[in-house]
């Protein structure tokens, strides 16, 4: 875990926050899956809300649904559910909005105040009927404790719960913020390009819990990538209920930078596992590019080398291939000097510095070899171009596998 100054780890995902209670329930959306497909958030009072969304032109239905309900800024529920993405369907929205009434009226609270979000297979059917039958019986299960029961009802070809919470203070006011997300395939570097969702009890204005998620999203989920492929249902979402007790942060401030520091908590901390979480991954790959020449060119080059098709699979086999480090550096759009440039690979079982300006060095393919076996492989590399603290980036992915093509191959089935 990342850990962050002045936070503290706490217990409860989406429910560590005053005023949230989840749960999940089988609605039998993918007859083949013996799994909960249906899950629920809600808060005791209406909530500030806001979303960020796949960049994707083809969009699932709960898209445009959700987009409409905040525009007024506010929520109070998310009703989600995996096995289907509800995209490309003739009824989509229909029945997006059909999830939306039921939970609303089973909770006694406004349609227009309920977020959904739909995960799976693309282009099939969605009928109405598990939702009639089953959201009743979803309400009636909500609890305190019922986080990671939602996450896990959320996931498709998830291995791992991804859930984060930790507390800090506004002012007097001790707040909290949890998050919980799916994601392991369809992940790339382009908005949030998975389900997440992020609830806090701290008091945030609409238009600052927007742009504390748009920043927090860009250092976050636009650094990772597992397969390149950019969803079509992407959804990262936030509610602030407020319960906290704070003075509302409704401008730049000091509080505004606490929250803000909170929020990347959780989200980094989820994108981090999203990465490793990559379908059919055994290792997860973080890359830390430093003394660029910008800020923009060391995100472009850390977010091409995990990117990289050809460095996913050198580290699936723990080849110290660093020449593809170097091709995925050149052509990642940023302006550097090649002869400049070092690389070091890190990992629990040691280092080795493979390039220094430019050229390869002399090290053991052995201690390589060794460095590349462990379950987390971190890449470093010095540009040697500026020497500032905010000249640089650090992005996710994880390494190709066997098992992807496997796994993708059958998806259907």
């Amino acid at each position: 875990m990342i850990e962050f100054e002045n936070l503290t780890s706490v217990y409860g995902g989406i429910c560590a926050a005053k005023g949230f209670t989840a749960g999940s329930v089988r609605a039998g959306i993918k007859e083949s899956s013996e799994k909960d497909d249906l899950a629920m958030i809600y808060c005791v009072k209406p909530c500030t809300a806001a979303a960020v969304y796949t960049t994707n032109v083809v969009k699932g239905a709960p898209i445009a649904v959700t987009k409409n309900h905040l525009k007024d800024g506010k929520a109070q529920a998310v009703i989600v559910n995996s096995g289907n993405a509800n995209t490309c369907n003739a009824n989509g929205v229909e029945i997006a909005e059909l999830m939306c009434s039921l939970t609303a009226e089973n909770l006694r609270i406004k349609k227009e105040d309920v977020i959904v979000a739909s995960t799976g297979v693309i282009g099939q059917q969605l009928l109405p009927e598990p939702f009639e039958k089953h959201i009743p019986l979803l309400a009636e299960s909500l609890n305190e404790v019922g986080s990671t029961d939602a996450c896990r009802a959320i996931m498709t070809t998830d291995t791992r719960i991804k859930e984060f919470a930790f507390e800090f203070e506004l002012g007097d006011k001790l707040c909290r913020i949890g998050g919980i997300s799916k994601g392991s395939g369809m992940i790339n570097p382009d908005m949030a390009t998975l389900l997440v969702f992020i609830t806090t009890d701290a008091a945030v204005s609409s238009p600052m819990l927007l742009r504390a998620l748009r920043d927090a999203n860009e250092i976050s989920y636009n650094r990772i990538n597992i397969d390149g492929d950019t969803s079509t249902n992407d959804m990262a979402a936030i509610m602030a209920s407020g319960l906290a007790g704070n003075e509302e942060i409704t401008n730049e401030d000091e509080d505004y930078e606490i929250f803000f520091n909170a929020l990347c908590a959780v989200m980094l901390n989820l994108a981090r596992e999203t990465a490793r979480d990559g379908e059919g991954a055994t290792k997860l790959i973080e890359c830390a590019v430093f003394n660029a020449p910008s800020e923009n060119a060391a995100a472009l080059i850390s977010r091409a080398v995990i990117s990289s098709s050809l460095v996913k699979a050198a580290v699936f086999a723990a080849d110290a291939n660093w020449g593809r480090i170097l091709c995925a550096a050149g052509y990642s759009g940023a302006e550097f000097d090649p002869h400049k440039v070092s690389v070091k690979i890190l990992s629990e079982n040691g280092s080795v510095s493979v390039c220094e300006n430019g050229v390869g060095t002399s090290y053991s393919e052995e201690e390589a070899h060794d460095v590349l076996s462990a379950d987390e492989i971190t890449i470093v590399i010095d540009l040697n171009e500026q020497d500032s603290e905010l000249n640089q980036s650090i992005a996710w992915g994880c390494d190709l596998t066997y098992d992807y093509v496997k796994i993708n191959a059958e998806y259907r089935t």
